[in-house]
C-alpha cells in the first residue's frame, strides 16, 4: 500500500510538471527538498558527428537516497524527457551499480549521498543549426527518500554553441567531464567474451556461477527484473577457483523456472558486469567440495552404525550364519562374497535414490524410507520374510528347486545369497537413520543427482564394510567355531529374529492399509506355507517348483487385490499408532497432532514446540518413544517446560510432514526439533539416538523464565 501511494504521488508530480515544459529559460542546477539536481553537458560546442554523454547529477541530504533502475521493494527510478536540438538524440539513461538499501523487513535499491546518471548523446551528421545557439534541456522526475518519500520534478537546460562543422579546438567543461567519468566508471560492464554465467534451481530459488577467471572472495548481485530474486533474502557466497558461486531466495511471487538470470553483479574491488545466466551446469566450489566431502563421510559413518540399529539385525543374524558357513573357504572366495555382497547393497541403494529423485521429479514431495508408506510394499517386504523365516526354520532348502538351473547349485546359491542378503539389508534398513545420517540423507537430496549418488554411495559402503573387513581378513572368522551340526540348530534359531520382524512389520501394514486388508496379508501367509510345504515335500522336483511359484505368484496377488479393494481403514489419528493423549508409564502426555498452522500459532503465541517426526514402520522412533519419550521424568520435563507437543505422524505419505522435514535439512526419521517461542529463531535438531539428558539440555537451552530453568534439571540415571 505504500508503495502504490509513493508511485502515485510520482505520477501525479509528473502529470503537474509536464505544462511547466515551455518555460524558459531553466537552469542548469535546482535545489530540492533533500537533494540539488543538475544537468552536465561537458562539451562547449554542438556540431556534426559529435558524441558525448550527458549527466544528470544527484547530491541527497545524509540519509535521503534516489533509486537504481530496479527499485527493489518499493520507490521508483529517476526519468528524463529530453528537449533538444533537431539532430540531437539522447540515448537512455545509465545506472551505475547501487547499493542495498534496508527498509525494515524489505530491501531497496539506490543510491545515498550522490550519484551520475550517464545519458549518451549523438549528433547526426546532417546537423545544421538554425541558430548560434543550442538548448540541451530535460524534464526530470525523481523519487528521494528516507523514512518518508518525496516527488520531485526539475526542468534543467544548458546552452551551448551551435555549429555546422567541428571546430579546430573544442572546448569542454573539465569539471563536468571528470564527474561524469568518475561515475561511468562504476557502470556495470558486459560480461567478457571469455567469461560464463549459469544457474540451476535449487529448493529455494537459484543457485548463480559466474566464471570471471580468477577466484573471487565475494559478490553481491542485484536482479534487473522485478518478482524472480527475494531483494531482502541474504546472498551466501562461495568463492570458486576462477569466479564466483551464490545462493539466491526465490521471489514468492515467481511463476515457474526463468528462462533467463538478469542483473548486475557487484565484485568487492568495486568492478560490476551485466550478466544475463542461462540454465546449465554449475562449477562445484571449494566450499561446496568440503560440504559434499563432509555429508558423504557423515554418510559412511552413519551407514555403519546402521548395522547396530534394530531394522538391521535379522540380517545380521543371516550374514554371521553365512560366515560360519565360509569359515574354511578359501581366502579369494571369501572376498568375493564379500565384494557380491556389497555390490547387492550398491545396488539397491542406487535404485532407491533413483525411483525417489525420479518421483521428485515428477512432483512428489518423498523421502527417505518412503517406500514404507506405500502398503503393496509393505505386504510384499513382509511375506518375502516371511518365506526366508519359513526356509530357515527348516521347512525346506532355498534353491532346490527355484535355482538348479545350470552349473553348480552351490556357488549359485552361495553368490546368489551374498548378493540378496545385501539387497534385503538395504530393505530393511531403509526405515531407519542412524546417527550421523539425518543430516547427510537431507544434504543429498537437496542437491544435485550427482551429490545424492555420491553420498548414498558412502551410505552403501558403510553399510556393507563391517562385513568386507572380515572377508578381508579371515582371521578374525578363524575366532568363530568350525562348521559342525549345531550351524543347523543354529540356522533355525536365526528365524526367530526373522518371524520377529514379520510380526512388527504386519503391524506397521495394519497402521497404513488398515485392519481389512490384514486378512488378505494373513491369507497369503497361508498360501507360502502351502508353497514352503510343496518345496520340502519334494524336494529339488521341477514340477514341485513350478506348482511353489505359482502357489506363492497367488499369494501376492491375493495381497495387492486385498489391498487394493479393502485397503484404506486407517486409524482416524495421526499420532504414531496412539490418541492424541498417550499413555507412558503411567503419565499422561498430551501430543497433538502435527500441521504447520499449529505450529505457527503455538510460536506466536509465546509457546516454544518441540516435535517428534516419527512413523509406525520407523522401529528406531518406536525404540524412542518407549524408551525415552515415555519416561515419567522425561514427560514431567516436557510439561514443566512449558512447550507444545507436537506429533509428525509420516506412517502415510504426508507432504506437510515432508516439507517440515526439508526445511529442517532432513529427509526421514526418526527426527527431533525443539522450535524456539521467537519465530525467527532458528530450531535445534536433536540426535536420532535420544536419551534423557540429551532430551533435557535441549529443553534447558530454551529461552524462558529462571523459573522454568530451575526447574528442568537432568534426570538421574542414563
Amino acid at each position: 500500500m505504500g508503495r502504490f501511494f509513493r508511485v502515485w504521488a510520482f505520477l501525479v508530480a509528473f502529470g503537474c510538471g509536464a505544462a511547466t515544459w515551455a518555460q524558459a529559460p531553466a537552469p542548469a542546477e535546482v535545489a530540492a527538498p533533500h537533494v540539488t539536481v543538475s544537468l552536465l553537458v561537458p562539451p562547449a560546442q554542438i556540431y556534426p558527428n559529435q558524441n558525448f554523454t550527458a549527466g544528470l547529477d544527484f547530491r541527497m541530504e545524509p540519509g535521503w537516497h534516489v533509486y537504481w533502475i530496479n527499485a527493489g521493494d518499493s520507490g521508483e527510478p529517476p526519468t528524463a524527457k529530453w528537449e533538444l536540438p533537431a539532430g540531437v538524440s539522447a540515448g537512455p539513461m545509465q545506472f551505475p551499480a547501487p547499493q542495498r538499501l534496508p527498509l525494515g523487513p524489505l530491501m531497496d535499491f539506490g543510491y545515498e549521498n550522490e550519484v551520475v546518471l550517464p545519458v549518451p548523446m549523438k549528433v547526426a551528421a546532417d546537423f545544421h543549426p538554425a541558430q548560434a545557439q543550442a538548448v540541451i534541456g530535460a524534464h526530470l522526475r525523481w523519487l528521494v527518500c528516507r523514512a518518508v518519500c518525496l516527488p520531485g520534478k526539475a526542468d534543467l537546460g544548458l546552452t551551448r554553441q551551435a555549429l555546422a562543422s567541428a571546430p579546430p579546438a573544442p572546448g569542454t567543461d573539465a569539471a563536468a567531464q571528470s564527474r561524469i567519468a568518475a561515475f561511468e566508471s562504476r557502470l556495470p560492464k558486459p560480461l567478457p567474451a571469455a567469461d560464463a554465467a549459469h544457474f540451476q534451481q535449487s529448493r529455494k530459488g537459484f543457485v548463480l556461477d559466474v566464471q570471471t577467471g580468477i577466484k573471487e572472495t565475494g559478490a553481491q548481485f542485484f536482479p534487473l527484473d522485478q518478482t524472480v530474486v527475494a531483494n531482502a533474502a541474504p546472498q551466501p557466497v562461495r568463492p570458486l577457483a576462477n569466479g564466483v558461486q551464490l545462493t539466491l531466495t526465490k521471489d514468492e511471487n515467481i511463476q515457474g523456472l526463468p528462462g533467463q538470470l538478469n542483473g548486475v553483479l557487484e565484485l568487492p574491488d568495486g568492478a560490476a558486469y551485466e550478466i544475463h545466466a542461462t540454465p546449465g551446469r554449475l562449477a562445484a566450489s571449494d566450499s561446496a567440495w568440503r560440504g559434499i566431502a563432509t555429508a558423504a563421510g557423515f554418510a559412511f559413518l552413519g551407514g555403519m552404525l546402521l548395522n547396530l540399529m534394530p531394522c538391521v539385525f535379522p540380517v545380521l543374524f543371516i550374514k554371521g550364519l553365512a560366515l560360519v558357513q565360509s569359515s574354511q573357504q578359501r581366502r579369494g572366495r571369501l572376498r568375493a562374497h564379500g565384494w557380491v555382497y556389497t555390490l547387492g547393497i550398491l545396488v539397491s541403494f542406487w535404485a532407491v535414490v533413483a525411483v525417489l529423485l525420479a518421483l521428485r521429479a515428477a512432483g512428489q514431495q518423498l523421502g527417505w524410507g518412503f517406500q514404507f508408506q506405500s502398503p503393496i510394499f509393505l505386504a510384499l517386504i513382509t511375506m518375502l520374510l516371511f518365506f526366508l523365516g519359513l526356509t530357515l526354520a527348516g521347512q525346506f532348502e532355498m534353491g532346490l528347486s527355484l535355482t538348479s538351473a545350470g552349473g553348480s547349485l552351490a556357488e549359485k546359491h552361495g553368490f546368489a545369497g551374498s548378493f540378496f542378503t545385501g539387497v534385503l539389508a538395504v530393505v530393511v534398513a531403509t526405515p531407519c537413520t542412524a546417527p550421523f545420517m539425518g543430516a547427510a540423507v537431507g544434504y543429498a537430496l537437496a542437491h544435485s543427482a550427482a551429490v545424492s549418488f555420491a553420498v548414498f554411495t558412502a551410505l552403501a559402503l558403510g553399510l556393507a564394510v563391517p562385513y568386507l573387513l572380515l572377508a578381508y581378513r579371515p582371521g578374525w572368522i578363524r575366532l568363530l567355531p568350525k562348521p559342525g551340526a549345531w550351524m543347523e540348530v543354529l540356522k533355525q534359531a536365526v528365524s526367530i529374529p526373522i518371524f520377529l520382524t514379520v510380526i512388527w512389520l504386519v503391524w506397521v501394514f495394519t497402521r497404513v492399509a488398515g485392519a481389512n486388508a490384514l486378512m488378505g496379508l494373513l491369507a497369503a501367509f497361508l498360501l507360502l506355507a502351502v508353497a514352503g510345504w510343496v518345496l520340502g515335500r519334494w524336494p529339488g522336483r521341477n514340477a514341485a517348483g513350478v506348482v511353489a511359484v505359482a502357489v506363492i505368484a497367488a499369494a501376492v496377488a491375493l495381497s495387492a487385490v486385498t489391498v487394493q479393494t479393502l485397503g484404506g481403514n486407517r486409524p482416524a489419528t495421526a499420532t504414531a499408532g496412539k490418541g492424541a493423549e498417550e499413555q507412558g508409564s503411567g503419565h499422561a502426555t498430551m501430543w497433538q497432532p502435527f500441521s504447520p498452522q499449529l505450529l505457527s500459532q503455538d510460536r506466536a503465541e509465546g509457546k516454544p514446540v518441540f516435535v517428534d517426526f516419527t512413523a509406525s514402520w520407523c522401529l528406531s522412533c518406536q525404540v524412542n518413544e518407549r524408551l525415552i519419550l515415555d519416561r515419567a521424568d522425561v514427560q514431567q520435563r516436557l510439561r514443566d517446560s512449558g512447550a507444545a507437543l507436537l506429533r509428525a505422524d509420516w506412517t502415510n505419505e504426508d507432504p506437510d510432514i515432508t516439507h517440515a522435514l526439508a526445511a529442517l535439512g532432513r529427509s526421514g526419521v526418526p527426527t527431533y526439533a525443539i522450535y524456539p517461542a521467537d519465530p525467527a529463531a532458528a530450531p535445534q535438531v536433536l540426535p536420532e539416538v535420544l536419551t534423557p539428558g540429551v532430551v533435557i539440555d535441549a529443553l534447558n537451552s530454551l529461552t524462558g523464565s529462571s523459573r522454568q530453568s530451575a526447574q528442568l534439571r537432568r534426570p538421574a540415571g542414563p
